[in-house]
């Protein structure tokens, strides 16, 4: 199978690697030529990508691609793969799953209140409204060139030194008490995991919420890292005295618990790390 990721980050690198273990070749695009050297030494094909400029290299990937994660962050513009690679998408003769990595936060304020993919998406702000529009653009093109599209909600997302241990350690660990306050997560190996078990079951207009299976308070996550690696948790901030970005306030003003039973339901997923206390005792033993 020829893998194509369109934005190859964080999360998307987790997944490339997964693909390469199960013998798939992958191909990632970057932004620059320096990260596209550098990941080509882990053995993944990268190609530069500005959005604009498509590349015949990036072409030929597109019109043999079995499979196209897209994982590029939004700009001002709207999804810079989306315009540029649509009609090439709509005519690669292989291409039989699309997949859109897309956030829980398209749902809004929920009020701490269990939704699921049957919930109305309610984005509170201009970042998840863009959001909402993309996810329609990407469905759009599912439906018009009837090539399976899938929308992946992810929640907050952590791993290897993206996590409450690894800001212990650095000192940026904070613990803001706002009662009622809830979110999920989910773990890096998860989200590859569920894209893993999606390319084998496409289905065209696909949303699934990639989450882990206990909501709980912000909070609560630092302590237990802490506890868990013998480190003095930072005080307790309330709320309303922290100094947030406008980014990290629009965070915390959404609570809402969301379920992944879909995901285990239709693509037969058992999660790796079902709470965050399975995942930091994990890169605990790692040496995180």
């Amino acid at each position: 199978m020829n893998i194509l990721i369109l934005g190859l980050g964080y999360s998307a690198g987790f997944f490339a690697r997964a693909a390469l273990a199960r013998g798939f070749a992958v191909t990632g695009t970057v932004r620059s030529a320096e990260k596209a050297e550098r990941l080509s030494r882990d053995g993944i094909r990268t190609l530069v990508f500005d959005g604009v400029a498509v590349s015949s290299a990036l072409e030929t990937a597109v019109a043999e691609a079995d499979a196209v994660l897209v994982s590029v962050q939004p700009t001002e513009d709207g999804d810079p793969a989306l315009g540029p690679l649509k009609a090439a998408l709509a005519a690669a003769p292989k291409l039989r799953w699309i997949g859109y990595l897309s956030t829980i936060g398209v749902y809004g304020n929920q009020g701490g209140a269990w939704i699921d993919e049957t919930a109305p998406v309610e984005p509170s702000n201009a970042r998840t409204r863009q959001r909402v529009a993309i996810e329609e653009g990407w469905l759009a093109l599912g439906r018009e060139s009837d090539k399976p599209v899938q929308i992946f909600r992810l929640s907050g997302i952590y791993g290897p030194g993206r996590n409450a241990i690894a800001k212990l350690r650095a000192g940026t660990a904070t613990r803001l008490i706002k009662p009622g306050q809830v979110f999920n997560r989910i773990h890096v190996d998860d989200i590859a995991g569920v894209l893993m078990a999606s390319l084998d079951k496409p289905r065209n207009g696909a949303i699934y919420n990639v989450t882990d299976d206990e909501p709980g308070p912000p909070q609560d996550v630092i302590t237990f890292a802490a506890e868990l690696t013998r480190q003095e948790p930072p005080p307790e901030i309330p709320f309303e005295q922290a100094n947030l970005s406008p980014m990290a306030a629009s965070f915390y003003g959404e609570s809402k618990r969301v379920s992944n039973a879909l995901v285990k339901r239709e693509l037969g997923y058992a999660f790796r790390y079902p709470t965050y206390r399975e995942a930091l005792r994990a890169l605990a033993a790692a040496g995180e």
